[in-house]
């Protein structure tokens, strides 16, 4: 393997979600990841499946729990998305784990954490991100709450925020030998990513009115406009500078549009003119009136629009993989860069044999 993380040996547990989008990075980056499947599991390759060796065992199989615990005798990172508890009930808790491997990095995935009333309970990303405040704050005024899609509490706050776990954990055990315990709550992860929003709440500077406020949509000047055959643009020009220039494309140049920016009370009429200017013309009009001018705006592409965008071709932002397409490996490394690779399954025994006889100088 190749990448920054190569010679990282991870366990995964095999889940839904957070934990395999975690692990997909990981592997992407060079690390050797080794997902635990059911007995019973599903052989295909899902988008999110990639760069991995799978082995299948029955966790109710005494043998088969011996297996993984020498595994985890030379793994690096161990990664879990079960409720609270069930790791424990299997044998298989951070107890356990830590006391073969005391530099283990046993990493939890879970929506509301090890701890506290509902953290044995079921949810999904809605209801994580609905009490960390997230999805209350997203939509238009006098409308529902929208919801997007599961960004915020599965990957934004679930995955980045268990891998950075990882990441620090893997940092500290390079001064002190020792792993420890990632508790990565995906409603920890979604309030985290309020942090602004939370505190300019807490000091009246952000209405708890969605669809008022500057970035969700209450700002004429930073919103989606429909165009004349259905399309949308995207309008993002806070700074005066662009500001100015999409004034410029649209002609917008009488005085009611000089500070109508930091005048809140002017905005829903600034809006009604703009919305009827951009239903004028078609978006392949307003992607050319756009062109080369620096004013934060942008066409919303479907999915199937994405691989044909001029900069995502430049940048090769979408690949193939496994018979459809997947956005490329991200961030880019200038030296040492992840790619997106393939892994067969593999014997349990293969693995075991490997890890035994590899030397690593993250597992030293």
């Amino acid at each position: 393997m190749t990448g920054p993380l190569a010679g990282l040996r991870v366990l995964e547990m095999a889940g839904m979600g957070p934990g395999p989008f975690a692990a997909m990075h990981l592997a992407d980056m060079g690390a050797d990841v080794v997902r635990i499947d059911r007995a019973d599991r599903d052989p295909r390759v899902g988008p999110t499946d990639r760069g991995r060796r799978r082995i299948a065992v029955d966790l109710k199989e005494p043998s088969d729990v011996q297996l993984l615990l020498k595994l985890v005798t030379r793994a690096d990172v161990l990664i879990e998305g079960f409720r609270p508890g069930t790791m424990e009930r299997l044998g298989l808790g951070p107890d356990v784990c830590l006391g073969r491997n005391e530099k283990l990095i046993y990493a939890r995935m879970t929506g509301w954490g090890q701890s506290g009333p509902l953290a044995r309970t079921a949810g999904h990303d809605i209801n994580y991100i609905s009490i960390a405040g997230a999805l209350g704050a997203v939509g238009r005024d006098g409308a529902l709450p929208t919801v997007p899609l599961n960004l915020v509490g599965d990957y934004g706050g679930g995955s980045m925020y268990l891998l950075y776990g990882i990441m620090c954990a893997l940092y500290e055990r390079s001064h002190s030998g020792k792993g420890q315990i990632v508790d990565a709550a995906m409603v920890d992860g979604a309030a985290s990513l309020m942090t602004t929003f939370h505190w300019n709440r807490s000091v009246g500077q952000h209405s708890d009115r969605r669809g008022t406020n500057k970035l969700d949509s209450g700002a004429f000047f930073y919103d989606v406009y429909e165009t004349a055959d259905g399309g949308y643009m995207a309008v993002g020009c806070i700074e005066p500078q662009f500001y100015r220039a999409f004034r410029d494309v649209l002609g917008l140049t009488g005085p009611e549009w000089d500070n109508a920016q930091s005048d809140v009370e002017l905005w829903p009429e600034r809006k009604k003119d703009i919305v009827a200017l951009f239903r004028t013309r078609t978006r392949e009009y307003w992607c050319k009136a756009f062109d080369g001018v620096d004013a934060c705006v942008t066409p919303v592409l479907s999915l199937d629009e994405v691989p044909e965008h001029e900069h995502n071709r430049h940048r090769k932002l979408v690949r193939e993989f496994a018979g459809g397409l997947v956005p490329a490996v991200a961030p880019r490394l200038s030296r040492t860069p992840g790619r997106i690779a393939d892994r067969a399954p593999d014997e349990a025994d293969d693995v075991l044999a490997d890890w035994e006889s590899a030397n690593s100088d993250l597992c030293q």
